[in-house]
């Protein structure tokens, strides 16, 4: 099996939540790492490890970027990183892919499912390997213990449940 990094520096991981249940916050981790062992241009059988550093959360806010990494949220100091394993990949058309595997926030695991596409593959202007993939997935704070939330005097609460996670992940062979 052919062995592919991350490549940090051209992977987006971004999410969006309900806020005030009207309006969006949007956000993104800027340390991420893993690899895919396997074929990118055929995910079946590959094995996908991603670990998302959680101390790099940035929402435009640093009081709420500060609230989110205390114990309220993701509790970093005690829990730094946010990981995914992969345990099962499915094809579902020519470039399509269901990829389930065990999510970690805190001390919680989760199965999950993300869609992946495969958006190709090429050489940069230095001639190493690239490929690319599209990954969009929604999960549940509340399943992974971030239960915090305000209620609202108008009704309803502050942030919403449905966490929306879209990666846009470029990786190169392993040197």
């Amino acid at each position: 099996m052919t062995k592919w990094t991350v490549d940090a520096s051209h992977t987006g991981v971004g999410f969006s939540v309900k806020h005030m249940m009207v309006s969006k916050v949007r956000g993104r981790f800027t340390g991420v790492e893993g690899t895919i062992e396997g074929n990118p241009e055929d995910l079946t059988g590959a094995n996908i490890n991603f670990t998302i550093d959680a101390t790099t959360i940035h929402t435009n806010s640093d009081d709420r970027d500060n609230h989110l990494r205390s114990a309220d949220f993701f509790d970093t100091e005690t829990f730094p990183t946010i990981t995914f394993v992969s345990t099962d990949i499915v094809k579902k058309g020519d470039n399509e892919y269901d990829v389930t595997g065990d999510m970690t926030v805190k001390d919680v695991t989760k199965k999950v499912t993300f869609e992946a596409e495969y958006e190709g593959t090429g050489k940069n202007p230095w001639g190493v390997d690239v490929a690319a993939f599209e990954v969009e997935g929604k999960i549940s704070r509340k399943e992974f213990g971030l239960t915090w939330n305000q209620a609202l005097e108008a009704g309803g609460v502050l942030v919403g449940d449905d966490i929306k996670v879209t990666i846009d992940l470029q990786a190169n062979p392993a040197q």
